[in-house]
């Protein structure tokens, strides 16, 4: 049985402008110590979808489906229950954690109250054990440090404070909302090179949610391709980079800079994401999709065999 098991999530927002469908039947399997990348553009239903099974939505917003994490329908528990499970066995790393973590109180405060509350800890065995976590994601000085606040720290340390505070219950499903968003390439490497050796360490599952191919290709084993709040493609991390059957994946790898290609030109997909509110009929990429034929504009595509396209997956992959 998967680690978490989400069946035909939809998630749907009120708006003064109508309902909008962020999310589409998204339907996703994570095993025990598996890393899945969810990838695509901003708007495409990525972290809404998570933000959905954590019970974390706005206001205006529902979801509907099932989210099955160790037997239990997460999108059915009450909110009591679920707080129970939400930072002790799944946790989430969020994208700015400049604004996640509260400025009023210490590294300390926030870190030893996560204890205290899931753990029963003592305040004293608390602060050892958020020390020695502080210390693992390879913060200097963290017995000192622990008692600063967060804008004392640089966006690289917060964001490793952010990872050392879900690690904490040592929890079976980490969630990374765009962790290395506005960190330079070389803090950005440490995060994705400190998540991998974290994993290993406690065998902890990571849903990375993330724009970036070469933070996928750094850590993912699986990668789910996401456009229009539906799954377009998935497969092996192997399989989408080197394989590519869907024209959205293939368009996004054309787009990714690549050091085995000189002649400085990148091939951006043509047009805008489409209007959640309104998207187009057939399948969503098709008015910026190359390969769109006549079917792709009246019937949306099945999800089969890890793609939902119309075209001969051959075809796609001839043009990579």
């Amino acid at each position: 049985m998967p680690l978490l098991d989400i069946q035909d999530l939809s998630v749907r927002f009120k708006t003064p402008e109508g309902e909008v469908c962020a999310v589409n039947e998204l339907s996703l399997k994570l095993e025990q110590g598996q890393t899945l990348g969810i990838v695509g553009e901003s708007g495409s239903g990525k972290s809404q979808s998570m933000l959905a099974i954590m019970g974390l939505l706005a206001a205006n917003g529902s979801a509907s489906g099932k989210a099955v994490y160790n037997g239990q329908d997460l999108l059915a528990l009450p909110t009591p229950q679920l707080n129970r499970i939400r930072g002790d066995r799944i946790a989430m790393i969020f994208q700015d954690p400049m604004t996640s973590l509260n400025p009023y109180l210490t590294v300390e405060r926030q870190m030893t109250e996560v204890l205290e509350f899931h753990k029963k800890l003592s305040r004293k065995s608390a602060l050892q054990l958020a020390i020695q976590t502080l210390e693992q994601v390879r913060i200097p000085d963290a017995a000192r440090r622990i008692r600063m606040y967060p804008h004392e720290f640089s966006g690289g340390m917060r964001q490793r404070i952010m990872i050392a505070i879900a690690l904490l219950c040592q929890p079976d499903l980490l969630i990374a909302d765009e962790p290395t968003t506005a960190l330079d390439v070389t803090v950005q490497a440490q995060i994705i090179a400190m998540l991998r050796d974290l994993q290993k360490e406690f065998g902890t599952a990571i849903i990375m949610i993330t724009h970036d191919l070469g933070v996928v290709a750094g850590i993912c084993d699986e990668v789910a391709v996401m456009y229009g709040g539906r799954v377009m493609e998935q497969g092996s991390a192997e399989e989408i980079f080197y394989h590519p059957t869907h024209p959205y994946t293939l368009g996004l790898l054309k787009a990714a800079p690549r050091l085995d290609q000189d002649d400085g030109l990148l091939a951006a997909i043509p047009g805008t994401p489409p209007n959640m509110a309104r998207l187009p009929a057939g399948c969503a990429f098709n008015p910026r999709c190359t390969f769109a034929m006549d079917a792709c504009r009246t019937d949306r595509p099945v999800f089969v065999d890890g793609r939902a396209c119309h075209r001969d997956p051959a075809e796609v992959e001839a043009a990579r």
